[in-house]
């Protein structure tokens, strides 16, 4: 068993003890840092479990399981935030989920990739459609803001429909991409996926099914009671913390739901697997804003929630400007250490700007 995988069975004690710490009334605190420590493991195992389906149902159908329950555990909590009315906190997890996929965890894949290898080199045109695709991101969400922000007694309704119309959209494109990365061009994609073949080869016999799709149920189900916890304890813990709702729902919630997916891409670039890194950051990127936030927008209307993309003129900047560093630093299919830390950098300066910014104290 590896080091990784020892840690997160370690941090599986830690689902009792949240539990614990909620009935007994530990306080919120207690409640919230057990619960976030809790989703961590949790995480891990669906992704692992999701993983092992996939090596059963084959590549097409794994590939979109995959792509489906890359962000659960972001969409879950998400979605009980949602559910409790804290949109700015949702808002607030989807900036900070694509700022930290592309500037985090690319920079630490490239940064450790990086010392250990000279120059690592992924496809190109991969880089290049992924960059296309993030653009239009940007814009999608850069529309209903700018509407807002240059109309004049326009109302929450019709913000809302603008975004509704725009969340279909992307999903489509989201569905054009799986078509793209499985289809019509999966041989650009082939280098991780054969890397990881191999790998499952050597390691184990084919996967229980059952048993598997039986961890992913169980996870997905402690993932939402957990997320429960951390969602009803949120305000009041980041209080104590000294933290804005801003600052928790861009920086510390997306690590919470994502760090399991974080610690695969640093691993995989660590072996000279850069090509399946970026996929993973990459992906988990397009993903978020592709399909999870117009699920968002979708599930607020459906829940009677007032979700819509008109995000807060500093988050939009913070995206565009993450979108822009990546899509420069990725463009010629090849990465250094220095290029790592140029993204580290970008997230850190970030970090500290919404950690200060007063518009944070208004946010919750």
């Amino acid at each position: 068993m590896s080091t990784k995988n020892i840690i997160f069975t370690v941090l599986l004690l830690f689902v009792p003890i949240s539990l614990a710490a909620h009935f007994l009334e530990w306080g919120d605190l207690v409640v919230f840092i057990t619960a976030a420590l809790a989703i961590l493991p949790l995480a891990a195992w669906m992704g692992t479990a999701t993983e092992e389906i996939a090596v059963v149902v084959g590549p097409i159908l794994g590939g979109f399981l995959n792509a489906t329950f890359g962000n659960a555990t972001e969409l879950i909590i998400a979605l009980v935030a949602l559910n409790a009315g804290l949109i700015d906190v949702v808002k607030a997890s989807i900036t900070g989920s694509i700022i930290g996929n592309l500037l985090l965890v690319m920079g630490l894949s490239m940064l450790l990739g990086g010392i250990r290898y000279k120059e690592q080199t992924f496809e190109s045109v991969v880089a290049r459609v992924n960059a296309s695709s993030m653009n239009l991101a940007v814009i999608a969400i850069l529309l209903p803001t700018a509407m807002n922000y240059t109309s004049i007694g326009i109302s929450e309704t019709t913000v809302q429909n603008l975004s509704l119309a725009v969340a279909i959209v992307l999903i489509l494109v989201y569905g054009l991409t799986l078509l793209f990365s499985m289809k019509t061009h999966a041989y650009l994609y082939e280098v991780g996926v054969v890397d990881t073949e191999e790998e499952e080869e050597v390691s184990h016999e084919k996967p229980n099914i059952w048993l598997w799709s039986g961890v992913l149920l169980a996870c997905t189900l402690l993932v939402a009671l957990e997320s429960e916890l951390l969602v009803d304890a949120l305000e009041v813990a980041t209080s104590k913390l000294g933290l804005s709702a801003l600052f928790t729902g861009v920086i510390l919630v997306p690590i919470i739901g994502n760090a399991a997916e974080h610690a695969t891409a640093v691993t995989v670039a660590m072996k000279n697997k850069m090509d399946l890194a970026l996929s993973v950051a990459v992906g988990s990127s397009m993903q978020i804003a592709l399909f999870v936030a117009p699920v968002l927008v979708i599930a607020g209307w459906v829940v009677g929630q007032p979700m819509d993309l008109d995000f807060n003129p500093f988050e939009l900047v913070a995206v565009a400007v993450s979108v822009l560093i990546a899509n420069s630093i990725s463009s010629d299919g090849k990465s250094n250490w220095l290029e790592g830390t140029l993204l580290l950098a970008a997230y850190t300066v970030l970090g500290f700007a919404f950690y200060f910014h007063p518009v944070a104290n208004s946010i919750g």
